[in-house]
């Protein structure tokens, strides 16, 4: 354990000589949070993964989303810090790197390779089931499809695909809009339903959600706003990032936060009964609030809100693997193949690495890794916290960056509460997660370690050194 918190100055590695390629600075504060809003991609989220926190929590989903909200205020802070302290493509490695030590940030991107590699595909096979109205596809075609799709989008200049996501973005907060304004206008039980704490047991009779399930289900809230962090693999692209990732995170987390929220309230009161709520097909509670064209509507909307998570998502995963090749985390032959940028500045071969094995996922059944994913995030953030306990050692002390309120308080008790949530998953989540880590923990231990003065060298841009 000795390698996992070692000094800073040991972790961050000077570009070396030939100069590694470094991506464009292009995107302000608006362009970022479009983009990282459209990663947390409220509407897909709220038709796609809230539906099955309403199978499991009935009426406790919207305060459990609310409680996962506040924890992600602490990560977020964590986030912000670290992202202007260390502005690097590499996120959330990069970052638990330099203040945590090697292996620390080795894990961390393993983790966060495994959320941003199997959530695209998952998420992308729902496209299926809100074109029904207009056309009849199988799920995994279509959800092939759309990754194509946002991997050739991916290819193109990150400008340009901040005003894409921003279009696609527009249209799912309408759809959005439009479910909380037809729950509250058609709300059964008043605001003390949010906290009768019941679910629709398999004989129809309510059953009550208890407070170990509560927190079981924050592992899952934690992932509905999780897009946040896509701030900080864009930070290197971002104008001034000293300034504006911190205010592209929070921004993306308070609107997030509200684009998910308040629909979620509203369908929990405009609810027909228990069982309606507990079943979750919001599609059809549209539909009976208003009429056919109006449930048409919203579904063409999180069809969209779909395709435009996958191209931020694309976006987002080959950045990761860009900047891995870039500190060399693989065999050299790979690595340059990786670190590649192509005409619009954007690293090509990382993008079609990310996408195209993204589609053939969609053939495959992934149905218990929504569980291996909030595992992995709750994970990723507990290590994150801990280096955002550990960011004002050394020279990091006095170093140009946003600082959190209430350090270390915030860090530290972040850190106690994820690991409880940790201990409340399925044991064969915590399974899959641990033995993928154990993989790569071996991987560390058998050829990066040994390489240390060549493998896995976290560097920085240099216009993020002064």
């Amino acid at each position: 354990m000795t390698d996992t918190l070692r000094p800073a100055e040991t972790a961050v590695t000077e570009v070396a000589p030939d100069r590694p390629q470094k991506l464009k600075r292009s995107i302000g504060v608006v362009g970022g949070t479009l983009l990282t809003l459209s990663c947390v991609t409220p509407a897909s989220t709220l038709f796609v993964v809230v539906p099955d926190l309403f199978g499991s929590l009935g009426t406790a989903t919207a305060l459990t989303i609310a409680v996962g909200s506040l924890l992600c205020v602490a990560v977020a802070f964590c986030y912000s810090e670290l992202g202007t302290l260390i502005p690097s493509a590499g996120g959330e490695y990069a970052m638990v790197s330099t203040l945590a030590g090697r292996l620390a940030g080795w894990l961390v991107f393993v983790l966060s390779l495994l959320v941003v590699m199997i959530v695209p595909p998952v998420i992308a096979m729902g496209t299926a089931d809100y074109l029904e109205p207009v056309l009849h596809l199988d799920a995994s075609t279509a959800g092939a499809a759309v990754m194509l799709l946002a991997t050739l989008a991916g290819l193109l200049d990150l400008r340009a695909n901040a005003w894409i996501t921003g279009v696609f973005l527009v249209l799912e907060v309408i759809a959005a809009a439009v479910v909380a304004v037809l729950g509250f206008a058609h709300a059964e039980r008043g605001p003390a339903g949010l906290l009768s704490m019941e679910v629709a047991g398999a004989d129809g009779r309510p059953d009550p959600v208890t407070a170990l399930l509560v927190v079981s289900g924050l592992a899952i809230a934690l992932f509905i706003t999780q897009g946040f962090s896509t701030a900080v693999y864009l930070s290197e692209e971002l104008e001034n990032p000293r300034r504006t990732v911190a205010r592209t995170v929070l921004a993306t987390l308070a609107l997030s936060t509200v684009i998910i929220l308040v629909p979620v309230v509203a369908v929990t009161l405009g609810a027909a009964d228990l069982a309606e709520l507990t079943g979750g097909d919001l599609s059809a509670m549209v539909t009976a609030w208003s009429n056919t064209a109006v449930g048409t509507f919203v579904s063409l909307c999180v069809a969209l809100a779909i395709i435009n998570a996958g191209i931020v998502m694309v976006i987002q995963n080959s950045r990761v693997l860009f900047a891995s090749a870039r500190d060399k985390a693989w065999p050299e032959p790979v690595n340059a193949v990786f670190s590649r940028l192509g005409r619009f500045g954007s690293p090509w071969v990382a993008t079609l690495a990310v996408g195209v094995p993204g589609a053939v996922l969609c053939f495959v059944d992934l149905d218990t890794l929504y569980g291996v994913t909030g595992v992995s995030v709750t994970g990723m953030y507990l290590l994150v916290a801990v280096a955002a306990l550990l960011a004002r050692r050394g020279a990091h002390r006095h170093a140009r960056a946003w600082r959190m309120p209430l350090w270390p308080a915030v860090p530290a008790l972040l850190i106690v509460v994820l690991g409880y949530i940790l201990t409340q998953q399925e044991t064969s989540h915590l399974l899959w997660t641990g033995g993928i880590t154990a993989t790569a923990t071996l991987y560390w231990t058998l050829y990066l370690r040994p390489r240390r003065t060549t493998r896995w060298l976290v560097t920085l841009p240099e216009d993020a050194r002064a």
